[in-house]
């Protein structure tokens, strides 16, 4: 009886709760993967993966070469950048059949979406601008025009500004997205890539594929602030060529694809040191984070397939084989 007096009172049900949530932070609940969809872009086709035992399961014939991959915000559909088609096209993440197309858009490269949604920022590669695609209606809204060949595209969460790289002028520019226009233009090493964002935002990590290293901009003055040198055992500097990179969200960890170097690098994020080096297949190019950050997906673009790592213990679970030349990486996860 006074063990069930003892249950009744509130003070045990705050007790309860807390217990759980020491618990869940401890063992953050696992990722449940439903499907994989990888963009090949020379076989101009997605291949879709089991998410749990990591078999092929279908290959689409899509647009010709896909290359950036997103989800819209509710995750039920993603976008495919068909770079030799200019269009975007738009497929049903459940089924993987296509629903739309957003057309007329030059070159799409990679993009990334406004935290509400609606607007689509798409690189143009050969046209050296940016648009702004309002996805409702599927149509440009707004170009900027940017340095040569820009590429990776990064918005901040309150949706005011996006960063896009441009790799032949060696350009960071930043844009306001309210006005469209650049406000800034941060010079950064030979060849920017992509982006890596610290969680409160402090810092813009970019890497500069023909210089061998990620850049680090402080968002404030926007300054390059420092560097990480990447060189794993066995190859030259010149080997050495990173692109896709990412980060954990308690910003304490980054991964970055080295490109033709086959590794991919993790790093300390505070004191900017490689912790070591994992090698994958031939030139890794795209990452991708499963939500539990227990499993990433890394892109080798010349070995046609997939390494698939175990976070924690640093080792690459398998390696799967895909279309020609995979690009980008999505989840489709519960």
């Amino acid at each position: 009886m006074k063990l069930l007096h003892y249950l009744d009172k509130p003070l045990f049900s705050i007790r309860l709760a807390m217990f759980l949530a020491i618990i869940l932070s401890i063992h953050p609940a696992q990722a449940e993967i439903r499907q994989i969809y990888v963009s090949n872009e020379k076989s101009s086709t997605l291949t879709v993966l089991d998410g749990k035992t990591y078999d092929v399961i279908r290959t689409i014939k899509t647009c010709r070469r896909p290359r950036g991959v997103h989800f819209n915000k509710d995750r039920t559909q993603f976008f495919v950048g068909c770079a030799d088609d200019n269009v975007i096209a738009i497929y049903d993440t459940a089924s993987g059949n296509r629903v739309g197309r957003i057309r007329g858009i030059e070159e799409p490269e990679t993009f990334d979406l406004t935290p509400d949604g609606k607007i689509l920022v798409v690189s143009n590669e050969e046209d050296a601008t940016a648009s702004f695609v309002d996805i409702a209606t599927g149509k440009v809204i707004g170009t900027v025009e940017l340095g040569e060949e820009p590429e990776g595209v990064q918005i901040t969460k309150d949706g005011s500004t996006v960063y896009v790289a441009s790799e032949a002028a060696n350009l960071v520019h930043v844009i306001d997205v309210k006005s469209m226009e650049v406000t800034a233009d941060i010079l950064v090493g030979t060849r920017p890539r992509r982006f890596a964002l610290t969680p409160d935002e402090s810092e813009l990590w970019v890497s500069a594929e023909l210089a061998g290293l990620v850049d680090i901009i402080d968002t404030r003055s926007l300054k390059v602030i420092g560097d990480i040198v990447f060189l794993p055992t066995g190859f030259r500097r010149n080997e050495v060529t990173p692109v896709d990179l990412l980060m954990t969200r308690d910003g304490k960890t980054a991964f970055v694809a080295l490109g033709r170097a086959n590794h991919v690098a993790i790093v300390d994020v505070a004191s900017r040191k490689v912790e070591t080096y994992i090698l994958v297949g031939k030139r890794p190019w795209g990452l991708t984070l499963s939500s539990d950050e227990q499993t990433l997906f890394v892109a080798n673009g010349l070995s046609d397939d997939i390494s698939i790592i175990d976070v924690p213990s640093r080792k690459v679970l398998k390696s799967v084989p895909v279309g020609q030349v995979p690009y980008g990486i999505l989840l489709d996860e519960y």
